[in-house]
């Protein structure tokens, strides 16, 4: 993995670590009012008394976690799989993309394959399904459905579109998700033929398994009600088979926890105020916590920093840029500072 690619997902970390610590409940005085979940978890007193010291701060608690849950799997997961892939999110729609079609034959034969693979009259085979779908035939063209990718990217002769899910999904989108995807291959066969085109669903990890960046897909796939019945093994990544598939090398998975491990300590809120006074700037923790973070762009200024000043003389537009905070406060990187 690259400096380059460490540090944008050093970004990332930054920006959602800043993110949770503003609405972390620290202060028990301004927990959520939830009267039933109280109510319900008198029940539980007993058992949590042991674990949990006050109730109203684990309901917060509880509320924090859900909104981390969010933050990971609707930004930060996406965000960092744009990293490592150098993919984006990608939609295709009728109103935007006045191509998208699908023919009659196809869109029979998806609906077949979803009403025997519902039926257990068949089980998901991807190399058979591809098969049956890309195909060209004379039948009516007809508008294919809106459909988006989590991550797509175009290669010299392939696409490949990822839908990614947050962990355990209900049992009832299984069906739903497989009939998008086969419509979506089909349409993305005749928008960008004669490429070849890859369709997955992934997982950004193994909640079943006892290690961090271990997976085991049957057990996985088994967990998920109805899952096996709609996909295929070699259709869905999982856990750090996902990671090294998007970014085609090896231990990316680890990798990426790394970055974490090194930024989301108990000091990160002290450290971040720390980088952000720039009368810390000569310091020699300064430079310490910068290459703990992987920020080399700030690296780079601060070794820089002499030479930068000289240059810049007295121009007040350049020494109020140059003066201005690594990030905003909502922790976003300020990139057009380190450009100009």
């Amino acid at each position: 993995m690259t400096n380059q690619i460490k540090e944008k997902i050093a970004f990332e970390v930054i920006r959602t670590l800043i993110s949770r610590f503003e609405s972390f409940p620290d202060d028990t005085t301004t927990n959520r009012n939830a009267p039933f979940h109280e109510a319900f978890l008198n029940a539980f007193k007993d058992k949590l008394e042991e674990k949990v010291s006050d109730i109203p701060f684990m309901i917060s608690l509880s509320s924090w976690m859900h909104g981390l849950n969010t933050t990971l799997g609707q930004q930060f997961f996406e965000n960092v799989a744009h990293i490592v892939s150098n993919g984006t999110k990608r939609e295709w729609t009728n109103k935007k993309d006045g191509n998208l079609f699908i023919t009659q034959k196809q869109k029979e034969t998806i609906n077949d394959i979803i009403t025997k693979l519902s039926t257990d009259e068949k089980e998901p085979n991807l190399d058979e399904e591809n098969k049956l779908i890309f195909q060209d035939d004379d039948t009516e063209k007809v508008k294919a459905i809106n459909f988006s990718a989590d991550i797509f990217y175009e290669d010299e002769d392939s696409v490949t579109a990822i839908e990614l899910k947050s962990v355990k999904p209900n049992s009832g989108e299984m069906r739903g998700e497989k009939q998008k995807i086969l419509e979506g291959k089909a349409a993305l066969y005749h928008k960008f033929k004669p490429k070849k085109v890859n369709f997955f669903i992934a997982f950004p990890f193994d909640p079943t398994s006892n290690e961090n960046t271990t997976y085991d897909k049957d057990r996985f796939l088994n967990s998920i009600i109805n899952m096996k019945k709609s996909f295929a093994k070699n259709e869905v990544l999982l856990s750090a088979e996902f990671w090294d598939y998007l970014s085609e090398e090896k231990n990316t998975m680890q990798e990426i926890l790394d970055i974490i491990n090194s930024i989301a300590t108990t000091d990160f809120m002290k450290n971040f105020q720390y980088i952000q006074d720039k009368q810390n700037f000569k310091d020699v923790k300064y430079k310490e916590i910068l290459e703990q973070w992987y920020l080399y762009h700030e690296i780079r200024i601060l070794d820089n920093y002499e030479n930068i000043k000289k240059n810049i003389k007295n121009d007040k537009k350049f020494l109020r840029i140059l003066n201005k905070t690594p990030f905003d406060n909502k922790g976003k990187y300020n990139m057009d500072r380190q450009n100009i």
